[in-house]
């Protein structure tokens, strides 16, 4: 049976082409345009890749803040049930996954059966999540790409103590002025996202073993940052930005 898993996101559309339990193919392309037409060619590139047609979905399922916008999709779900589903297909021990996205940050805690038991998110603030990040490193302008591999190469971690991304910018353009090192600034930025992310885990209660999904997860020094503050090893697929959409491809599967 071959199922796909579509992740409409604010910065990037994902698909993710699945048979059985074999994952065919997968495509990632940045949102630039009205959802319906940037699903499209996201699915086009994934159907082109796994040499199917798109007769042969049997069940297409959407996911991501723009899952309602999906007009082939059969069904949509919560970006929180496909995180909780991708997460536990892959890592089975899995029972706290950590999703940092674009525009959201969120905390599940699932069961052995991957079932989401409880979460939190910050939805309201963008202070710790990719925008914040790319935003921060175009102020230092630094590639977004090299801000995780900087970060690690600190000698002081500059204070971000403000908790808004209005404000927290306003901060590190302060310690740009005073000439503090960047290196020291994203060890700082990326800290200060780890302090957001344990006060989440805080809430819900942490339990072993800990993934982390979403783009963000790429970002070694933010790996590095939340595995120092957690006292834990993070577990990472290869392709983090996909398991939404893989979550979704399973729950197609599985209806």
């Amino acid at each position: 049976m071959i199922t796909a898993g579509i992740d409409l996101g604010s910065l990037s559309t994902k698909v993710l082409i699945l048979e059985d339990d074999n994952i065919l193919s997968t495509s990632v392309i940045t949102t630039e345009e009205e959802g319906a037409l940037v699903v499209k060619k996201a699915m086009d590139e994934a159907i082109k890749k796994a040499k199917i047609s798109f007769e042969e979905l049997k069940n297409i399922v959407s996911t991501g803040y723009g899952r309602r916008l999906v007009p082939f999709a059969k069904e949509s779900k919560s970006e929180m049930l496909c995180h909780a589903k991708g997460s536990h297909w892959l890592f089975p021990k899995a029972r706290t996954v950590i999703d940092v996205g674009a525009e959201s940050s969120k905390v599940i805690r699932i069961n052995e059966e991957g079932v989401v038991e409880d979460f939190a998110g910050n939805d309201k603030c963008a202070a710790g999540t990719g925008v914040f990040l790319d935003t921060m490193a175009k102020a230092l302008e630094v590639s977004l790409e090299d801000i995780g591999q900087l970060s690690l190469e600190y000698k002081e971690k500059a204070q971000i103590s403000s908790m808004c991304a209005v404000f927290a910018e306003s901060e590190v353009v302060s310690h740009i002025h005073k000439g503090i090192p960047r290196n020291d600034i994203l060890a700082g930025i990326h800290e200060s996202i780890a302090d957001r992310i344990f006060g989440m885990v805080n809430r819900i209660g942490m339990k072993n073993d800990v993934v982390m999904t979403g783009g963000v997860a790429k970002n070694i020094g933010m790996v590095r940052a939340l595995e120092e503050k957690l006292g834990i090893k993070i577990y990472i697929a290869e392709y983090p930005q996909l398991i939404g959409a893989l979550g979704a491809a399973l729950i197609a599967r599985n209806s």
